[in-house]
């Protein structure tokens, strides 16, 4: 049964052999590029980002509001330099003191939806407040690799 789709997948693998389909094209150029495009959102293995963690949904929304005002309302990017002076004055983690970084983590490290929203959002995004079993989060994803 699964031995006829097995051979394909190796042949994915194959530094030397071109793929047969774009979707397959894709899945190789995202390993070799390091998640530069946002079509390894599911499969990347690594997440950099920046957090913001609050015990109170009224806090989290106040940092929230203020990346609104500064970027996100007008369709910008925040700069990780401008949400790192959001994540030092609202942040309730330890990681709130080196602007929320929380550098390159794998899949399994952090908890569910923290996880789940972390390695769905796209590098350069800024997520809207969810709520995690620590509190509410805004994240900001940096970068992802395999």
């Amino acid at each position: 049964m699964g031995k006829d789709s097995k051979p394909k997948e190796s042949a994915k693998k194959g530094k030397g052999k071109q793929p047969s389909s774009g979707e397959e094209e894709k899945t190789s150029k995202g390993k070799g590029k390091g998640g530069k495009s946002g079509d390894d959102l599911g499969t990347c293995t690594y997440v950099k980002a920046r957090h913001i963690l609050c015990e109170k949904q009224g806090q989290i929304n106040e940092a929230y509001k203020k990346l609104q005002e500064g970027w996100l309302s007008n369709g910008d990017k925040v700069p990780p330099a401008e949400f790192a002076k959001v994540a030092a004055e609202y942040s309730e983690c330890p990681s709130g003191k080196k602007g929320g970084d929380l550098g390159w983590f794998p899949r399994g490290k952090m908890a569910g939806p923290f996880q789940e929203v972390a390695f769905g959002t796209p590098v350069g995004a800024t997520t809207a407040p969810f709520k995690s079993t620590h509190g509410y989060h805004i994240i900001l994803c940096e970068g992802r690799k395999n």
